[in-house]
């Protein structure tokens, strides 16, 4: 989504990851002030789109108002959003409307916070935008397909102050497991996907599309908002010959810095807003990589040069975006609670060594075969035990089942809270909170260098990690793994404010 600039320029082949499909392709790109109206109909239906392209047939999806990703909502900070949600699906559906503070009766949840979108019906949100940023909408009834399928889009809340630059542009990341004829598998929830990494595919797409290259020319200012729409899918983007600035994470400002190591990691349902100034030669090229996957890297995309420069000089604007009216945690009274999350396969054997566990394999790992085939059965036992316990993955002890449960957490509202996260299993989780946001105040024991403001923490096997909140949003919200596998597996609690 590129609100200013949409120029053609030569295609070539690509592939994206392991078993894609070739293509050349531009980036797609969405009209300026892309549904800019303050009420929005959204239609959830079956449609088909040219995920692939080229001589491969159209991919049968559900979309919203039939693209995928769905319309982008753009609206001012501060204002009303107003959505009529339409349901063509063959099935119940809703919209969660992922980061944004909204009130409780709001955060389509089904049966948690309001009852399912039947066949045929509609349901009308309704709330107000208090936080600027990048933001996203997607079903959370059968997530794990519904998502997977192709229901979400992008939701961009405006400054009232945006910082200068050329252009503003959404890159909305998602991976599809697509069949040779570029049609979706049908394996949704399959015990492997279920109890390891998630249902990671074979097929990336920015903005619903297989990209090839992306125009820009030389002194130009853009601001990027990348959003992770995957299952499971974690993104590490390198942008070589560039050094962009990360300047929000999920929505929220921070301090403008580069990303460690020069990686921007994303995992489900985060986004990060980048400047990045453009300053390769007119005619250059220069290759978007992902390498979160040890030995499993892969070019995105290209960006390519125009022959002749925007300007002389790149600008030289501030970059810091102002704050969002959060509720600071005060940690001198902060009331502490630690929480585990455990479960999938590989649980349970975490101190036996074994480097990264199943997941270090994963990333590329080796083994022979009699130690796999061993590791696999003893994997499948654990699976089974765990399918027959309620649930492969949970949350202090705890597997949920459905999004209905007795709160794992009462908050007092107006409180300050300090939650001691522990993933105690072999694998990633994005873990989210719905209704608030948090600040990431310590990894392993450290403080963060940037106490970002989150809604979506990214841990590591075996990582801790503390998060500081005030408890100012009443209702009972969901806190789940992000990896939709996961959550649908048990991974998720309620966490009640009153």
């Amino acid at each position: 989504m590129d609100t200013k600039l949409n120029c053609a320029l030569s295609r070539r082949a690509f592939v994206a990851g392991s078993g894609g499909f070739a293509l050349a392709a531009l980036v797609p790109s969405w009209p300026a002030g892309a549904s800019a109206a303050s009420h929005h109909t959204i239609i959830a239906a079956a449609g088909r789109v040219p995920l692939v392209g080229g001589e491969y047939p159209e991919t049968a999806v559900w979309s919203y108002s039939g693209t995928v990703p769905g319309p982008e909502i753009r609206v001012r900070q501060g204002e009303r959003l107003r959505a009529t949600v339409e349901n063509r699906l063959d099935e119940e559906t809703t919209v969660h409307w992922h980061g944004v503070r909204v009130p409780n009766a709001m955060d389509g949840v089904p049966h948690l916070t309001q009852k399912p979108i039947a066949p045929g019906q509609t349901f009308h949100y309704e709330f107000d935008c208090p936080d600027a940023g990048t933001f996203w909408y997607h079903p959370h009834q059968r997530s794990l397909e519904q998502v997977g399928r192709g229901l979400y889009g992008p939701l961009i809340v405006e400054e009232r102050e945006p910082v200068a630059v050329d252009r503003d542009v959404t890159w909305v990341l998602d991976d599809w497991r697509l069949r040779s004829d570029a049609s979706i598998s049908e394996d949704f929830g399959n015990m492997m996907d279920t109890g390891m990494a998630g249902r990671i595919g074979n097929t990336v797409t920015i903005n619903g599309r297989l990209p090839d290259v992306f125009p820009v020319r030389a002194s130009e200012r853009m601001r990027l908002r990348l959003i992770n729409a995957a299952n499971a899918r974690i993104f590490g983007l390198e942008f070589e010959g560039h050094q962009p600035q990360i300047i929000a994470l999920d929505g929220q400002p921070v301090e403008p810095h580069a990303a460690e190591g020069g990686r921007v990691v994303l995992g489900p349902a985060m986004r990060a807003d980048l400047i990045v100034d453009l300053t390769g030669a007119p005619g250059g090229r220069f290759r978007v990589i992902d390498t979160f996957y040890r030995d499993r890297a892969y070019r995105l995309v290209d960006l390519v040069y125009a022959d002749r420069p925007l300007r002389d000089n790149l600008p030289d604007t501030p970059i810091r975006l102002p704050s969002n009216p959060l509720a600071e945690p005060d940690l001198a009274t902060a009331q502490r609670h630690d929480v585990s999350f455990g479960g999938g396969m590989m649980g349970g054997m975490m101190g036996s060594g074994m480097r990264g566990g199943m997941g270090g394999m994963m990333d590329g790992g080796t083994m022979d075969g009699g130690m796999m085939g061993g590791m696999m059965g003893e994997m499948m036992d654990r699976m089974m035990q765990g399918m027959r316990h309620d649930g492969v993955w949970a949350v202090n002890g705890m597997s949920a089942s459905g999004h209905v449960m007795e709160p794992m957490l009462t908050l007092s509202r107006g409180r300050t809270y300090l939650l001691a996260l522990h993933n105690n299993t072999a694998w990633h989780h994005p873990i989210h909170l719905h209704g608030h946001s948090f600040r990431v105040v310590s990894r392993g024991g450290r403080p963060t260098r940037h106490r970002e403001w989150q809604d979506t923490v990214l841990m590591a096997p075996d990582e801790r990690v503390e998060i500081a909140l005030v408890a100012d949003n009443p209702g009972d919200w969901m806190f789940h793994c992000h990896i939709l596998e996961h959550q649908a597996a048990g991974m998720m609690g309620v966490i009640r404010v009153a």
